[in-house]
């Protein structure tokens, strides 16, 4: 029989591992298969049977309580991940724990499930108000470094950038510290959309670099007026004022 291509290892963490293969595996040790898991043991696939955990039961994620708990309620686990070619990295998918585990798990989430659902809900309200102040934070520093941006684009550029979840540079670490750097990338993307044909562009198939490099001098020219707007705009409040005093 053919020797089983070697797998690139998981990284290691506390507690035992388990693999969702992307491509069919057998077992190197009874050549059963394709193994829908398998334990990487000896960097060679090996069923669950072999690795004596082929009495557990998987419990995908999406319930955290419910994972947690299952894993305290079984004397024996494992995480189970699958590794994803886009992100180039393994992802968690589940755990295998004991039936009885998971029934005693299911049985002391049924009992505060109320209790759990009123935590969430203060919870969602509390990262709400969250939301809105650094929302009305992010728009603030707009106007403060383009004064001659809308009030509703700066809102509308401080809400798409700081959705909560959306990976976007208001959702990064220097987004969240108000950095001019991050705030001026929100701007200019919003830009980059809305005031240039940079969409129409790469819908026609131009690559992203030569799209950006195309509409790069519009994009510092709304940028520059945005910039200089108020700067004028005190100017000409300057000369009322002057006007209004001399003709008093």
């Amino acid at each position: 029989m053919a020797r089983t291509a070697p797998l690139a290892t998981p990284p290691p963490r506390s507690g035992l591992l388990v693999v969702q293969p992307l491509r069919k595996r057998h077992c190197a040790e009874c050549r059963r298969g394709p193994l829908p898991l398998l334990v990487v043991e000896g960097g060679v696939p090996r069923c669950l049977d072999c690795m004596d955990l082929g009495h557990l039961v998987f419990l995908p994620r999406g319930d955290t309580a419910l994972t947690r708990r299952a894993r305290e309620e079984s004397a024996l686990s494992a995480v189970v991940v699958r590794f994803d070619r886009r992100r180039s990295r393994y992802e968690r998918q589940g755990v295998l724990v004991e039936e009885a585990g998971l029934a005693r798990a299911e049985e002391r989430c049924l009992a505060d499930a109320e209790a759990r659902r009123r935590r969430r809900a203060r919870d969602a309200e509390r990262r709400a108000a969250e939301d809105v102040r650094f929302t009305e934070a992010f728009a603030a520093e707009i106007r403060r470094l383009f004064p001659g941006c809308p009030d509703a684009r700066a809102r509308a550029v401080a809400v798409h950038a700081s959705a909560r979840g959306s990976g976007r540079v208001g959702r990064s670490a220097a987004g969240q510290a108000l950095s001019e750097g991050a705030v001026v990338s929100a701007v200019a993307a919003s830009v980059r959309h809305v005031d240039t044909p940079y969409d129409q562009l790469l819908m026609s198939g131009v690559p992203r670099h030569e799209a950006r490099r195309r509409i790069s001098v519009r994009v510092e020219a709304v940028l520059r007026g945005w910039r200089e707007g108020g700067v004028r705009a005190k100017a000409e409040a300057g000369a009322d004022v002057r006007a209004n005093a001399e003709a008093g």
